[in-house]
């Protein structure tokens, strides 16, 4: 580890990290004494599916009972210091967020289903993130988070933390059923729409009496109207045609750009549909699964919503228009269809081999078909004028995992090499007509493909019943080939890149008393460039191909990392406090910006180094302080700033976009009766910086808000199997944003059958 970093983690675990004291109760039995060294907050009724170095969290069906999920990851929206880019039910660009990792810092999170990968390591953005959609939500027996990259056995994308999703195995002969019922009163401008929409679950599972094979089989589909997600502003306009004089355009004052809303971008219609198969075999200590899992999704934008009226009433959706003497242009209002169809397969097997445990994952995530078609106006759309089409062609990942473990006496080893490939084929089209894509002109087309091989081996090594110390050590090595840029007239190749790293981790975890438990924990880690990074050029907000968008010649990031842990339980009541600190030297962020004709642009840039430090409390209670209410409850102190950027001197000592100072999670469950449950959820996130240099700050459309979110839900079990639900979500109708609105005031029944 590079020399002096300690300074600051050093500093603050050496602070007396205070826990408020709770009264004295009987010394805890060995059991349970064993249960609070791993330092799980959460259930305790399975044991932890990631390696706990540092926080970690497992939610189960205790916690799930306290939720509105419509998708899977709703399960874990009230986590600890922990968050999730969600806009609306079946939204696609769900990036998980930890600590103070950025909103659309996707390469940051290792999520996996079972231990198979299904992070979207092609990009680094909102555009790729996990593929959530492979899972139901009834099909959810667990959910572990990790925070931070403190163990070796996961690569450099565990900068941000790991979550891993255990689905329910056929460990048994039954059946289940759940259906929902969804709606959405959404009033934003000129926009008033009541959204509904609703799922269907269903599956069965089939285990032998006497036999070594089990067999599980479910389906989900999901329909639902989100909220538009963006909105059209007037652009002021000089020019010789004579304007269209209009009324209906709403004024915000609080706008970045402050131009007069005149559309939305159209309510998302999305449909997905999901089909699981997982074959399982067992004899003795020999366990192997077999999962595939098909996920087709849909999303029509086919009615732009324009606010203005001519004269005679008519709706105007483009054009040049005048409003009150000042002359505008009113254009964007597209029409656009997308289509993304995803499987995945993969294949786990554990068995002992010459006295170690042996365990081995492989899987492949393939996109069989990702397109968007995008009109040129709203005309065009409805005529199918000329549009845009972008393209996915090969794309998609595969990975590997091999580790085995053993005790020797006071230690546990752990060895194991774990690899993935990731490729990426996109074509940019300009075409004639945009809903069949006829008549392609082709834009741009970028590739390219990466390689990772990491070498991981662990000590755990318990050197008194109090302390136990894990060393790790990884080794990556990455390759980054094949990228190329077509356009109409030429073709790009760019010179193939290797790098490699060397990561150390240490964590000593101390019982400091039969109710006190210690950890410490310091790592180093690597995070390699994406495809998309390196070579996947994206467009302008205008269609335009933007060569700035993308750098063959990226930096890999670098972080130095360390938490500390204090861990106080007092009969119900248990108290977490964490501290921790994370530096990253040539963090890669994605620049926003405008162009010259005010189009949006983004590119992938290196900054020389940011840092975040913070505090988080976490308060566990179960029937107290009433018999059967349960508590979870938690807050975080987050700052994240940039502290040398030599590319842009004035964001250096700014707090870093999109990450809140402070941040708060709690769910409160009740049992009023044993078969009736009610609860309560909240969350809210305190109002970051939207831009680097601080000075994009607000709470409308175009910035990233405070949040703020009250819910609630009852459950009634009916006997047979039977249970009806009823929640809502955002109770006060709060109005936050990420850039895009998320979701007001919404409602969920739910009806459920377990055989």
């Amino acid at each position: 580890m590079a020399g002096g970093w300690f300074a600051g983690p050093g500093m603050a675990v050496a602070c007396v990290f205070a826990v408020v004291s709770s009264p004295a109760v009987a010394v805890d039995s060995p059991d349970e004494a064993e249960a609070d060294l791993i330092l799980v907050v959460g259930q305790k009724q399975a044991p932890i599916s990631i390696a706990p170095r540092g926080l970690s969290v497992s939610l189960g069906a205790d916690q799930f009972a306290g939720v509105n999920a419509v998708n899977v990851e709703d399960l874990i929206k009230y986590a600890p210091d922990f968050f999730v880019r969600k806009r609306f039910a079946g939204d696609n660009n769900g990036v998980p967020g930890f600590r103070g990792t950025h909103s659309v810092q996707s390469a940051r999170a290792l999520v996996m289903v079972d231990g198979f990968v299904v992070s979207n390591f092609l990009g680094n953005s909102f555009s790729f993130p996990p593929s959530w959609g492979v899972v139901g939500p009834a099909e959810v027996r667990q959910f572990d988070v990790v925070y931070g990259p403190y163990s070796a056995r996961y690569p450099g994308n565990s900068m941000g933390g790991i979550v891993n999703i255990t689905t329910r195995a056929p460990t048994r002969t039954e059946a289940f059923a759940n259906v929902q019922a969804m709606l959405q009163p959404y009033d934003q401008y000129g926009t008033h729409e009541n959204l509904w929409g609703g799922s269907v679950e269903a599956g069965f599972a089939l285990r032998q009496k006497d036999g070594l094979f089990s067999l599980r089989l479910s389906a989900r589909r999901l329909r639902n109207q989100g909220q538009p997600m963006q909105y059209y502003q007037l652009t002021p306009y000089s020019g010789p045609a004579a304007p269209i004089p209009v009324t209906g355009a709403v004024t915000d004052p609080a706008l970045i750009t402050r131009q007069p809303v005149f559309a939305d971008y159209a309510p998302v219609n999305s449909t997905q549909d999901q089909l699981r198969a997982q074959v399982g075999f067992e004899s003795g200590a020999v366990q192997a699964q077999l999962l595939l899992v098909g996920w087709r999704n849909r999303e029509r934008l086919l009615h732009p919503d324009s606010y203005l009226r001519d004269a005679d009433g008519a709706v105007v959706h483009e054009g040049i228009v005048s409003i009150d003497g000042a002359a505008y242009r009113a254009t964007g209002s597209n029409l656009g269809l997308n289509g993304r169809d995803q499987w995945l397969a993969g294949f786990r097997l554990s068995a002992p081999l010459i006295g170690w445990d042996m365990r081995m994952n492989l899987s492949t995530l393939q996109f069989a078909r990702q397109d968007a078609r995008l009109s040129d106006g709203y005309a065009n759309g409805l005529s199918n004028g000329p549009g845009r089409l972008t393209e996915q062609k090969a794309a998609g990942w595969y990975t590997a995992d091999v580790a085995a473990e053993r005790e020797m006496g006071a230690h546990r080893l752990a060895i194991g090499i774990n690899a993935n490939h990731y490729f990426t084929d996109q074509a940019n089209f300009r075409t004639d007509h945009w809903r069949s894509a006829d008549g392609r002109a082709l834009v741009s087309r970028p590739s390219g493909k990466t390689r990772a091989i990491g070498l991981f081996a662990e000590d755990e090594v318990a050197l008194s019943s109090a302390l136990t110390v894990t060393a790790g050590l990884r080794a990556d090595f990455w390759r980054a080939y094949d990228g190329g840029l077509a356009g109409p007239l030429s073709v790009t190749r760019y010179a193939a890149r290797r790098d490699s790293a060397v990561s150390p981790s240490l964590s000593a975890r101390y019982a400091v008393a039969a109710d006190w438990t210690a950890e410490l924990s310091l790592a180093a880690a690597t995070r390699f460039p994406t495809v998309g990074e390196l070579f996947q050029g994206s467009l302008n907000g205008d269609g335009s191909f933007n060569p700035d968008s993308f750098d063959p010649a990226l930096k890999p990031e670098r972080s130095h990392d360390a938490n500390f842990i204090l861990r106080r339980r007092a009969g119900p009541v248990t108290l977490t406090g964490s501290l921790f600190y994370q530096r990253v030297r040539d963090a890669i962020f994605s620049y926003a910006g405008f162009n010259a004709s005010g189009v949006v642009n983004n590119a992938y840039k290196n900054i020389d180094r940011t840092r975040q430090v913070g505090a988080e409390l976490i308060l566990e209670a179960r029937d107290w302080p009433l018999t059967g209410l349960d508590v979870d409850a938690n807050a975080a102190w987050i700052d994240a700033e940039t502290q040398r950027n030599r590319g842009d001197p004035a964001t250096e000592g700014v707090q870093f976009p999109r990450i809140p100072r402070w941040r708060l999670n709690a769910s409160l469950r009740y049992a009023v009766t044993p078969d009736v449950r009610a609860s309560l959820g909240a969350r809210y996130a305190s109002r970051p910086n939207t831009d680097l240099r601080g000075e994009l700050r607000g709470d409308t459309y175009g910035y990233t808000s405070e949040l703020f979110a009250l819910d609630a839900r009852v459950s009634w079990s009916l006997g047979g199997g039977v249970t009806l639900s009823a929640g809502v979500d955002n109770i006060t109708n709060d109005r936050a944003w990420v850039f895009h609105p998320y979701p007001q005031r919404s409602f969920l029944l739910e009806a459920g059958w377990r055989l």
